[in-house]
């Protein structure tokens, strides 16, 4: 496996120079891995899969999923794309690489689970700072749009929150300089996490199942479906910044009720 990955990547390097791997390659890359796992979310809700799983009864019109595609094309290409360009001096600059060797993976690790925390950490203040009342009318209503949320609308917002909210991203990176493949491979996790947490289903496997600080769809979607002043459940990835600033208390409370109607109707079936 490992020398499988130094050869593709000597291919790379070799073909391809550092700019137009660390802001080309990372821009089509973020896209592939963004589309190929939210737009199944689309034809689940479409063809009505799986809808046992789904936290929503509602469904999104195909003119509103069609919508936020347009949207998503026009602000990754007008926004994105732009910002990793400019931003690739200052990787440079702190130190991030493309050449051999590559990182071990307890660096790759170590690296990852900082960029999660980190982001967590900074994503939970700025999300909270978008509920105040101008910036949430001016600015994050354009995410909120959508009070039933599918993978997609994960990147559907204002540009000002996209670069507002994508500092938190890039920041542990931006400080740390690392291989641009642990860029990478940050860059598809942090996707695949966010998609998730925004596709408006809860399926057994769920991570949110096994890992008990994890949010996850459950956790993201009631954001989304309560009114900005009562919303809480600010953080992007983990739950604990809600749970020790009191920002989950209504989900909480929401989960307990869920939890008594259960076990309830559980104790009327045995009867």
């Amino acid at each position: 496996m490992a020398s499988l990955i130094e050869s593709g990547w000597q291919y790379l390097i070799t073909h391809f120079s550092d700019f137009q791997l660390a802001c080309l390659g990372s821009f089509f890359l973020h896209e592939g891995v963004f589309f190929l796992s939210g737009l199944p979310f689309i034809w689940l809700e479409r063809a009505g899969w799986m809808s046992k799983y789904k936290i929503q009864a509602k469904n999104n019109t195909p003119a509103a999923q069609e919508k936020c595609i347009v949207r998503l094309l026009l602000y990754h290409f007008g926004v994105n794309l732009p910002v990793m360009v400019f931003s690739y001096p200052v990787f440079r600059y702190m130190g991030m690489r493309s050449s051999f060797p590559l990182p071990s993976w307890k660096v790759v690790l170590i690296q990852i689970i900082f960029y999660f925390i980190l982001e967590d950490f900074i994503f939970y203040w700025g999300h909270r700072i978008l509920h105040t009342k101008w910036l949430y009318k001016h600015v994050h209503s354009v995410h909120h749009e959508y009070a039933t949320p599918f993978g997609l609308t994960s990147e559907y917002a204002h540009p000002a929150e996209i670069l507002f909210l994508g500092f938190a991203t890039i920041f542990g990176p931006a400080i740390t300089g690392p291989h641009l493949i642990t860029l990478w491979l940050w860059m598809v996790l942090r996707v695949l996490e966010t998609v998730e947490a925004h596709c408006g289903y809860h399926f057994p496997w769920s991570l949110s199942n096994f890992l008990p600080l994890y949010g996850g769809a459950d956790f993201h979607d009631y954001h989304h479906r309560l009114l900005y002043t009562k919303s809480g459940n600010y953080s992007s990835t983990f739950t604990y910044m809600d749970r020790i600033f009191g920002t989950d208390i209504g989900y909480r409370k929401l989960k307990a009720l869920k939890s008594i109607g259960v076990e309830d109707n559980s104790e009327q079936k045995k009867q």
